[in-house]
């Protein structure tokens, strides 16, 4: 079982949103998470993409794997992946970076070479329409 410390609890139950203490008007305690397991990413590509970034240009990067504008996010993981959200991040130098395609990097949003394990390139890729 996974257990929350009390701060992260006590912060939950003060979000904005919530009924006197976090509870909805049944008396039930809001959880705003599944207790199920969380989504994992797709492998949208088992290569990195290669993209021409702008300094100081706030870019969302798909780590979901489902955006049809890879690598960066146009909102699948809304219907796809929910729980998932983009990687926010801006560039300090303009200038060409490598992307992960995988999503399984260990230094997102730029590729590590984990792409080159079986793990990646043994996977399925997402079907195109």
């Amino acid at each position: 079982m996974r257990r929350v410390s009390s701060a992260v609890l006590g912060a939950l139950l003060r979000a904005p949103g919530r009924g006197p203490g976090g509870r909805d008007p049944s008396g039930a305690l809001r959880v705003p998470f599944s207790a199920g397991t969380p989504p994992q990413p797709v492998v949208a590509a088992k290569e990195p993409f290669p993209v021409e970034l702008k300094a100081g240009k706030t870019y969302g990067w798909c780590s979901c794997g489902h955006s049809k504008r890879q690598p960066f996010c146009d909102g699948s993981h809304k219907t796809a992946a929910p729980g998932m959200a983009p990687l926010r991040f801006t560039p300090q130098e303009d200038g060409t970076a490598w992307l992960c395609g995988c999503k399984r990097t260990q230094n997102p949003p730029y590729c590590d070479g984990t792409h080159q394990g079986q793990a990646v390139q043994g996977a399925p890729l997402p079907t195109q329409p």
